[in-house]
């Protein structure tokens, strides 16, 4: 087996890769969360989306500038082995491969097959919706591992279906809420006006993180990406812009379809309610049928990077048999053995979101949310990459060199101080109803390092070989 992947994807994939990754679920799972979190409070919650918009772009542009520069492997990996070093790129591809991919992608199985479900009338939590969540996962890493041209097609098609109704919504949600005057009455009126503002607001924006994360994954492609020095950074640029101007509009339109507390009260419903108020019943369960093609290009899309994920790995010889998982079948192009144990892993940590956050805690004190403190944790790791890059970026000029880093650090620190002072305290089901305290963050934090630690030790093993 060859273990040197080709170059098969070009500009347009990569910027369907950004925005399909990137929209497709969270706008339509968080947008009642926002709102709930900032007391129904909507220019609040505008700023939210705006603030984690610009916090994600900044960031992308700090690394459109690392793409100009270096082409290895897997983009993040390889931005911090050339700029932190190769320990550093060994433990964030080690991050990459058995936390961040892995928690995203099985949250996302979850997410597909809720929507399916809700289109379809069943519990969302209940066995159907966690069987589809199980057969959605492995049918995208089969996808994603056996036919990977057609993946890249599927994410292509799966980016201009899912703009359909968020458009649609936009643009006529707009104009419906300001004949009728709802748009101006719920940006004039607060649901709870017990909520602080401040407060709402921090937590608003983590929640935003879920729904603009995943432009990371174009990333991943860089090496099959054709011209990916002069493709990739237009790919990370164009695609976050677009992203932020189509979150916003959709936000607002929604807020032309039904009002701020019926988005609250609706929960998993809020979106389908929204679009059946705007349109009609049946127009708005065929725009909702496109909502569900939108949550599996981001499924897809999440899964393209994490097929990859411990290839980025063992391509450096480091890790757990880098031998086996660097491997590239030669039929597909595709590191094979790297989606398997991706799928894997993905399905252990869907099986622990059911068991943390859809029911009864399984976990205790460790039921912490695997849909938002894993992206924060990137922001984290990526705050190295950041610096060195400000250090070293005389030659860059002041706006890319300086500038640049240094708006995306102050961005990455925001999100870090915010998901403390959102996820700090409590969770774990409300702290058992109240009765006792709980410290989400310090649980995950505990596992996110054991997990660095069994990476840390398979390093060691493979440098006393």
């Amino acid at each position: 087996m060859s273990n040197q992947l080709n170059k098969k994807y070009g500009l347009l994939t990569a910027i369907c890769t950004v925005v399909g990754t990137v929209i497709g679920s969270g706008v339509f799972f968080k947008a009642e969360k926002i709102l709930t979190e900032t007391g129904g409070n909507l220019p609040v919650g505008i700023l939210a989306w705006i603030i984690g918009g610009l916090i994600m772009v900044m960031c992308a542009y700090a690394f459109s500038i690392l793409a100009t520069k270096y082409e290895k492997v897997s983009g993040v990996v390889d931005y911090a082995e050339a700029l932190v070093g190769k320990k550093y790129a060994y433990f964030m591809g080690w991050f990459l491969a058995l936390l961040y991919y892995p928690t995203l992608t099985s949250v996302l199985a979850w997410v597909s097959a809720r929507y399916l479900c809700v289109l379809i009338g069943w519990d969302i939590t209940g066995p159907q919706c966690m069987t589809i969540s199980g057969v959605l996962l492995i049918t995208i890493f089969a996808l994603n591992t056996l036919a990977p041209k057609l993946a890249g097609k599927f994410q292509v098609s799966a980016t201009f279906i899912k703009l359909i109704p968020l458009f649609l919504m936009a643009i006529v949600g707009t104009i419906k809420g300001l004949s009728n005057g709802l748009l101006i009455e719920n940006f004039t009126t607060v649901v709870n006006e017990d909520i602080s503002t401040t407060s709402g607001l921090f937590k608003a924006v983590v929640a935003t993180a879920f729904a603009y994360e995943g432009w990371i994954c174009a990333t991943s492609i860089n090496a099959e990406l054709k011209d990916a020095k002069k493709n990739l950074p237009k790919a990370l640029v164009i695609g976050t812009l677009i992203i932020v101007g189509v979150y916003i509009v959709y936000y607002i339109g929604l807020a032309g379809g039904i009002s701020n507390a019926e988005i609250m009260q609706g929960g998993e419903q809020g979106a389908r309610i929204a679009f059946s108020a705007v349109f009609n019943k049946y127009a708005g369960t065929l725009l909702f049928v496109f909502v569900v093609i939108s949550c599996l290009g981001t499924l897809n899309g999440l899964t393209l990077g994490c097929s990859r994920a411990f290839h980025a790995i063992a391509s450096r010889d480091v890790g757990p048999k880098p031998e086996i998982f660097k491997q590239v079948d030669p039929a597909t192009n595709m590191p094979s053995n790297s989606g398997m144990i991706g799928l894997f892993i993905s399905g252990l940590w869907l099986l622990f979101f059911y068991g943390s956050q859809l029911g009864e805690p399984w976990f205790g004190p460790f039921s912490f949310d695997s849909s938002e403190l894993p992206i924060i944790t990137t922001y984290a790791m990526y705050l190295p990459i950041f610096v060195k890059m400000f250090i070293n970026g005389k030659d860059l000029g002041v706006v890319k060199g300086r500038i640049a880093p240094v708006l995306a650090i102050i961005g990455s620190i925001f999100m870090v101080i915010a998901a403390v002072f959102a996820h700090g305290v409590y969770p774990y089901q409300a702290a058992q109803a109240n009765g006792t305290f709980s410290l989400p963050v310090l649980f995950y934090l505990i596992t996110y390092v054991v997990i660095m630690a069994i990476g840390a030790i398979f390093m060691k093993a493979k440098k006393n070989k």
